[in-house]
């Protein structure tokens, strides 16, 4: 094996950092174009974020209180896990409104980078 040969065969070098260049930057210039907002935090149109603090909170007062409290260490990984997944079942993910040009050239970029690495790690 050498340096010339990607992924253990004789495919193409360059063909592989070309791709891994086009791939990038088309991920990047997709990943750029995401807008990503959140609404955590409402229980049927009431903010009930305060709610989920209160697990948390309580188990913070028994660690406090004692160190080794299973109850006060199961209150506060459980209260960080309701937050954390509250969070991310409250995402809302939009793709900017952008040019049908600039979306070729992102995909373009992108699906021809993965195409690129594809073939230079194969056998030529």
């Amino acid at each position: 094996m050498s340096l010339r040969d990607p992924g253990g065969t004789s495919g193409g070098l360059g063909e592989f950092f070309l791709g891994v260049i086009m791939a990038a930057s088309g991920g990047y210039l997709i990943t750029s174009q995401v807008q990503v907002t959140s609404a955590f935090g409402y229980w049927y149109g009431y903010n009930a974020f305060g709610l989920t603090l209160v697990p948390l909170l309580f188990g913070i007062f028994l660690l406090f209180y004692n160190g080794r409290s299973p109850l006060g260490w199961l209150l506060t990984v459980v209260g960080l896990a309701i937050i954390f997944i509250g969070i991310i079942a409250n995402l809302h993910i939009y793709f900017v409104p952008t040019s049908l040009f600039n979306t070729i050239i992102m995909l373009v970029l992108l699906l021809g980078g993965l195409g690129l690495i594809a073939r230079g790690v194969r056998a030529h």
